[in-house]
């Protein structure tokens, strides 16, 4: 008999069978919110109104997370320079779902992370004065930080700031620069792989009855007079010229979650006249990945830049730095970083490095597009990162801009609106709706020893499970015990074993090798092969699992490499433009032509 935690995890699993099913009840079945965008805000958007009792439906045009929400700093966090900009209601709402996310929610996938802001030096008595504004400045600020998080931080779950000498920064950070800084103050803010949260999202969501579908894209809506009664779905995994690969779905209510794709969805209203009153603008923001031992220091770091501020935070055994902010008017499927950009954010860190970085560090590179509430301001960086519903047309909502932190906000917000077009509801339950994995994992975190004994692991594998998956370590360990052979590592990434990919597959959606090394692993950025050593092996794992030929398992491997390269090649290339058009040189394996931004109606992808 199982045990109770694994009836829900059950009910949870994105399996190739459940994903079968659930095309079957898209075709069959009318539901109360349909949810379009499989990203963060998306799959939140599908959770709260799951746990409200509403019949749901998501739909992902490529894989969970594929957009935005895969490629973000890891961060969840308030953001400490909304308080200089006088956002106080950005920092009180960002804070408290840190807090909530950290204690309750999610606590084995978001965690602590130590973070340094580096007070700039200035030798000398004539200096004395800005040196000692700049502390009382800087300190004020994450002093008032730390009492929005104590006041209204859902449980602040994270230590308090602590301010530190010239020497006391250099002893807990040695590779900065002595004559860079004149002293620093230490906060925390919370980390999280971001792709793994969204899908733990989406699995939440189908464990309470959501109908959860990745690779299949919005066309078109359905309308009936001036109301939307549907949407148009094609199943991107059909055979080629399947007559059932396109098909209606019926909704009470279509929630639009699709991000920086907001204005497609807008679009689809223009043949009958309608302004949908939501524009969004692309961000592009980039970040290096570089080995833990390019940098020697205990916590992460924050440093101001010209435009905005660039962090550089451990990942294992890894740092991640970035971002930039830049608009960005090209593929949106595939945001390219160019050697502008790397070489900006090597100029940027290597101000406070003792020893500085080159792109001979550097072992992984990837860009995101942040999807911005459209002004008047020419730069990105001073465009809202608030967040807005609309409702164009009846029996449409459109939830754009925001934050990841505050993904549970956005969602909360924009099925409030669709309850009160269904005639009322109870209200969101999902700041007390711990996510799968989340229930009692202190206490397997507390017996992690004796659960490495009992199923003959080394305690840090365990403990590499735990902080992935939470109380579905067991289900991982229980494919370990049925075949020790999953419990290897994964070829080309040792600090993965090879269950977590048959996992992926079985339990989390994957349906592709890029899904597995870019979105469930992250060995794609965290390798200088970026996951080519590991291509073949994970084909093998996943194609048990999905039934995949040779043929089919050589296939998804050259998709793969072709992809890498284009990636390589683009960040050699000297701008946006030529960056774009080396990345577009790999066909995508969903078959996604290039989305530049045009009239095509069709949604690519989600937030």
């Amino acid at each position: 008999m199982r045990e109770p935690h694994l009836s829900r995890f059950v009910a949870g699993q994105l399996s190739p069978e459940r994903r079968a099913a659930d095309l079957r009840r898209l075709r069959a079945e009318r539901f109360d919110v349909l949810v379009i965008g499989g990203g963060v805000t998306g799959a939140g958007a599908a959770l709260d109104a799951a746990s409200r009792g509403l019949k749901v439906a998501l739909v992902e045009a490529r894989d969970f997370a594929a957009g935005t929400s895969s490629r973000s700093s890891k961060l969840i966090h308030g953001g400490l320079r909304y308080l200089e900009q006088l956002e106080f209601h950005l920092v009180h709402e960002a804070l408290t779902e840190r807090g909530l996310l950290a204690t309750r929610l999610a606590p084995h996938l978001v965690r602590p992370v130590p973070i340094l802001v580096p007070l700039p030096a200035g030798r000398g008595l004539r200096n004395l004065p800005a040196r000692m504004f700049r502390r009382s400045y800087y300190g004020a600020g994450v002093a008032a930080y730390d009492a929005f998080a104590g006041l209204f931080g859902g449980g602040r779950g994270m230590p308090l700031h602590r301010h530190l000498s010239r020497e006391g920064a250099r002893r807990i950070f040695p590779s900065l620069r002595a004559d860079a800084v004149a002293g620093a103050i230490r906060y925390y803010d919370g980390q999280v792989d971001d792709a793994r949260l969204v899908v733990t999202l989406a699995r939440t969501a189908a464990s309470l009855g959501a109908t959860v579908v990745s690779s299949a894209r919005a066309v078109g809506l359905v309308r009936q007079a001036r109301e939307v009664t549907g949407v148009r779905i094609r199943d991107l995994e059909a055979p080629a010229g399947s007559p059932d690969a396109e098909f209606e779905v019926r909704a009470r209510t279509v929630i639009g979650a699709t991000g920086v794709w907001s204005d497609d969805m807008s679009r689809m209203l223009n043949d009958v006249g309608l302004r949908p009153g939501i524009r969004v603008r692309a961000s592009k923001g980039v970040h290096l990945v570089v080995p833990r031992s390019a940098i020697t220091g205990e916590t992460g770091l924050i440093l101001r830049t010209p435009s905005s501020v660039l962090f550089v935070i451990p990942w294992g055994g890894h740092w991640i730095i970035g971002t930039t902010d830049t608009d960005w008017r090209l593929d949106r499927a595939h945001p390219a970083a160019s050697a502008r950009d790397i070489e900006y954010l090597l100029e940027q860190v290597n101000t406070v490095l003792e020893r500085p970085l080159t792109t001979a560090d550097i072992e992984g590179v990837y860009a995101g597009l942040r999807p911005l509430l459209a002004g008047e301001a020419d730069s990105t960086s001073k465009l809202s990162r608030e967040h807005a519903v609309f409702e164009p047309m009846l029996g449409l909502l459109l939830v754009a801009g925001g934050k990841y932190t505050t993904y549970r906000v956005m969602a909360s917000d924009v099925v409030d609106r669709a309850v009160r077009r269904l005639g009322g509801g109870p209200p969101s339950r999902t700041a007390d709706l711990p996510l799968l994995g989340a229930d009692g994992y202190p206490a397997m975190w507390r017996d992690r020893a004796d659960l490495a004994r009992r199923h003959g692991l080394p305690v840090g594998v365990v403990e590499h499970l735990l902080e992935r998956y939470g109380t579905l370590t067991r289900d991982l360990l229980a494919l370990v015990d049925a075949d020790p052979l999953l419990a290897s590592p994964l070829a080309g990434a040792p600090e993965y074993l090879a269950a977590e990919v048959t996992y992926a597959t079985q339990a989390e959606g994957a349906l592709h090798l890029e899904d597995v090394l870019t979105r469930r692993t992250r060995i794609s950025f965290e390798t200088t092969h970026r996951g080519l050593e590991s291509a073949e092996h994970t084909a093998e794992l996943m194609g048990a699992v999905l039934g995949w030929d040779a043929a089919t398992r050589a296939r998804e491997v050259e998709h793969y490499r072709a992809r890498v390269e284009a990636e390589r090649q683009s960040q050699l290339m000297p701008d946006d433009a030529t960056a774009d058009a080396a990345r577009l040189g790999a066909p995508d394996v969903r078959g996604f032509a290039a989305d530049r931004g045009t009239d095509d109606a069709e949604l690519p992808s989600s937030r």
